[in-house]
């Protein structure tokens, strides 16, 4: 009798322990648990650094020496240099989606979307009917390039913690190499135990 009321405590007590609350939120509701880099940064750093690159000068001297054309972007690496992992995808993500949005470039693969779209064009030369196969080789070609990093800087002591999250991004023509933008965006936060 005593074994059953024990072993029944063991296992009320293990599914106590394991019990775990999920709520559903909005995606836009802003939660730090931790103070480590998250959606939330990533979506604000790239508003705010999108907004700058397209308020700079190099916009409208491109236009106004391309008959108003519309700059092409491709957005390349942004690599993390931080203390912590950090998704430079959903990063990327967020920088084209402002990009697209904004109206004001246009938005072309990367370098790994660019190889599937290709291939699926070479499948589609011999699969497809030909009123609805892609040609090959008009592809939209970039004018510039945006690239950059995500570097942090953590100081801390006992249950106290500051960690500055710097991202920089640069945007480059391709055809002179020229650096047309750089611009950076901190964010700072502070952590208690």
């Amino acid at each position: 009798m005593n074994k059953l009321l024990i072993s029944s405590l063991i296992v009320l007590f293990a599914l106590g322990a394991c019990s775990r609350k999920v709520t559903r939120v909005s995606p836009d509701q802003q939660i730090d648990i931790s103070g480590r880099w998250n959606d939330t940064d990533s979506k604000l750093v790239a508003e705010e650094m999108i907004r700058d690159v397209l308020s700079k000068p190099w916009y409208r001297r491109f236009q106004s020496e391309n008959d108003g054309k519309t700059p092409v972007v491709i957005v390349g690496d942004v690599v993390n240099k931080s203390f912590e992992h950090i998704s430079s995808d959903t990063f990327i993500k967020d920088v084209e989606r402002e990009l697209i949005n904004s109206g004001q470039v246009r938005i072309v693969q990367n370098a790994m979307f660019r190889e599937a779209l290709r291939d699926e064009k070479k499948q589609q030369q011999t699969n497809v009917t030909p009123e609805t196969r892609k040609k090959i080789g008009v592809e939209l070609g970039a004018d510039f390039m945006l690239f950059g990093t995500i570097n942090s800087i953590v100081d801390e002591y006992k249950k106290e913690k500051v960690i500055n999250y710097k991202v920089n991004l640069e945007l480059s023509n391709l055809e002179t190499t020229e650096t047309v933008w750089i611009g950076d965006k901190e964010i700072k936060k502070y952590v208690k135990n």
